[in-house]
């Protein structure tokens, strides 16, 4: 069983963060900030498949401008990016957003610290202080030989000590490198040094494939060591898969549930149907579903019927052929690959508005 840390207790808007809260999942846009349109479109695609809180880039006053309709429009908190320019951090709290992720070392002098950290007080918005391997310090990289993980986290606790001058302590922290074991050992340390909520991922991780393998296997380690309270999987990829895989990894750990459980098989020489193009189908229909179901899409009459009666609903193919279950009996033989996928989502449309009308 995974006993997560205890860590305080925040709300970035209405979510609550840390504590007893939920892993929260977030992810960033990669659109235009100052495009307020699409923007808003990928904001509410992100809503939809599940995504908590959205980051913005914030690069530059036009973007700053554009933040406000963007806030009255958002269904989710949304964290402005900031970067070098402590007056776009005032300008996005003064726009309403519930969160900055800065790094306080590149934002200035210490009043203009200062200013962004009362204004975030004022505003009752959260601070991510956020560490990359990097933007280390010049000084640490000197003191460690390097952005190791020690380095990231000296340099993290740092800039959280400038905000606890302040008496401000609504923060979050992350650390995060493109190496899984840097990672790892960087917010192993941190955990032990604080009781901030951290915001976990692996940085860079790269596209759909590779970054989803990495990004399960260290923010997995992580959660099953219970470290993390938030997190994002970057993936070179549409943002909405971020959100996908993220939920499968909290799925994969019994941490959290959100949507249909889809068990596929892999195909082997028996496999006699297009498989590949049944699940992908099912995978589409559920993509935006919350229903907490279980669907089977097997392809062979090895294992196929007995994972098939397991589920909510399944599907066992054959030559040409399919038999589907509910709730472990026979409903339907259906003959065809496209008469089978249809009469598949038919059933599985059914199921779904049973689910929403319980």
């Amino acid at each position: 069983m995974i006993r997560r840390r205890k860590t305080r207790s925040l709300r970035l808007g209405g979510l609550p963060i840390g504590g007893d809260a939920p892993i929260a999942v977030q992810s960033m846009t990669n659109t235009d900030t100052r495009d307020v349109a699409a923007t808003l479109a990928q904001i509410a695609a992100l809503a939809r498949r599940g995504c908590e809180a959205v980051r913005l880039a914030v690069p530059d006053e036009r973007a700053a401008a554009a933040l406000r309709a963007i806030r009255e429009a958002s269904p989710v908190p949304l964290i402005a990016d900031i970067h070098f320019d402590y007056r776009l951090a005032l300008a996005a709290l003064e726009a309403g957003l519930e969160g900055l992720r800065i790094n306080p070392g590149n934002i200035g002098p210490r009043a203009h610290v200062d200013a962004v950290v009362d204004a975030a007080r004022a505003h009752g918005a959260v601070i991510r202080v956020g560490v990359n391997s990097g933007s280390v310090e010049k000084g640490l990289l000197a003191k460690y030989g390097g952005p190791c993980p020690q380095a990231m986290v000296e340099s993290a606790l740092g800039h959280v000590r400038l905000l606890e001058a302040r008496g401000f302590y609504d923060t979050k922290i992350s650390l995060k490198s493109s190496s899984v074991p840097d990672t790892l050992e960087a917010y192993r340390l941190l955990s032990e040094a604080c009781d901030y909520p951290l915001h976990i991922g692996i940085t860079e991780a790269g596209g759909l494939l590779r970054g989803t393998v990495k990004s399960a296997v260290g923010l997995g380690i992580l959660l099953h060591e219970g470290i993390g309270d938030t997190l994002r999987v970057s993936l070179t990829a549409d943002p909405v898969e971020e959100v996908s895989v993220a939920y499968e990894i909290l799925r994969a750990l019994g941490l959290r549930r959100r949507g249909p459980e889809i068990i596929s098989c892999p195909t082997c020489g028996r496999t006699e149907i297009d498989l590949f193009g049944l699940a992908r189908a099912v995978e589409e229909h559920l993509a935006e579903s919350t229903a907490d179901i279980k669907v089977a899409v097997m392809g062979c009459v090895v294992n196929g019927p007995g994972e098939a009666r397991e589920a909510d609903l399944g599907l066992a193919g054959g030559r040409d052929k399919g038999i589907i279950f509910r709730k472990g009996q026979v409903i339907r033989s259906v003959r065809g690959q496209d008469a089978l996928l249809t009469a598949f989502l038919e059933e599985l449309q059914l199921l779904l508005k049973e689910k929403e009308s319980a």
